[in-house]
């Protein structure tokens, strides 16, 4: 019977090249042709500009470039329109692979409740300030006789007086009833005729009221400069801060 015999030393060398070569190959061809083919290397999708987009456009949208979308939370914003895209994750431009979701925030139409603050008694501007940080709205002031000057005596809305801690929807608008720093105080008109118009504007303010416009009269016989006549006439009751206009003598 023939004796089996090995290969030569060449032959081993040569079959160990073959597996080596055979390796290297399969190496290369995983990692430079298998994985990047799995995993879409090099091929980022660039993230569009969702913001403002109704969710109908938005899944359009992400269709057209293999995206999804996932809704995760909901805010309210004054004047925006409801169940729109307010912001996403990730942005604009960023990105991302192919199936990559994107996270939005939506627009709710249902706008939340806040509690109305007890800012009566506030200066103007800090009562706007305290009620626009929660979300209301400050309407036109409306000012009414009061000696407490720049001071919210009242809260209205929609015309009618709202008490403080009463609930309304975010975004309503608010109207400050403030204080004028005149009052109701009724006061008489000093008699100014023949006083120059420095002791006739001593005497006015003095009597918490205001010189109005100054005109000329060059009739009168009285000093260069002395009050001729007045409006209203003495005696006559105003409120305080009201104007009296006065005419001087010459010109």
């Amino acid at each position: 019977m023939p004796k089996l015999t090995t290969g030569t030393r060449t032959d081993i060398l040569i079959h160990l090249g073959i597996i080596a070569a055979a390796g290297l190959i399969l190496f290369f061809a995983f990692f430079f042709f298998f994985l990047p083919w799995t995993t879409n290397h090099g091929k980022e999708i660039l993230v569009p500009n969702l913001n403002g987009l109704n969710l109908e456009e938005t899944e359009d949208v992400l269709d057209s470039k293999n995206l999804t979308y996932e809704v995760v939370d909901c805010t309210y914003v004054n004047g925006k329109q409801p169940l729109t895209v307010f912001s996403q994750y990730p942005k604009e431009n960023a990105g991302v692979k192919k199936g990559r979701k994107i996270f939005l925030t939506i627009i709710t139409d249902k706008s939340p409740i806040v509690m109305l603050p007890d800012v009566v008694g506030r200066s103007e501007n800090s009562a706007k300030n305290f009620l626009m940080s929660i979300g209301l709205l400050v309407g036109i002031t409306e000012y009414i006789p009061a000696i407490e000057k720049n001071t919210v005596l009242k809260l209205k809305k929609g015309g009618l007086e709202i008490s403080p801690a009463t609930e309304i929807a975010k975004g309503s608008e608010i109207t400050l009833v403030v204080g004028d720093g005149f009052g109701n105080t009724n006061v008489k008109v000093p008699n100014l005729v023949g006083l120059s118009y420095d002791e006739a504007d001593i005497l006015v303010n003095g009597s918490s009221l205001n010189i109005g416009s100054v005109l000329y009269d060059n009739t009168s016989n009285l000093s260069f400069g002395s009050v001729v006549r007045q409006r209203p006439e003495a005696g006559v009751n105003l409120k305080m801060g009201d104007a009296i206009n006065i005419w001087l003598s010459g010109q």
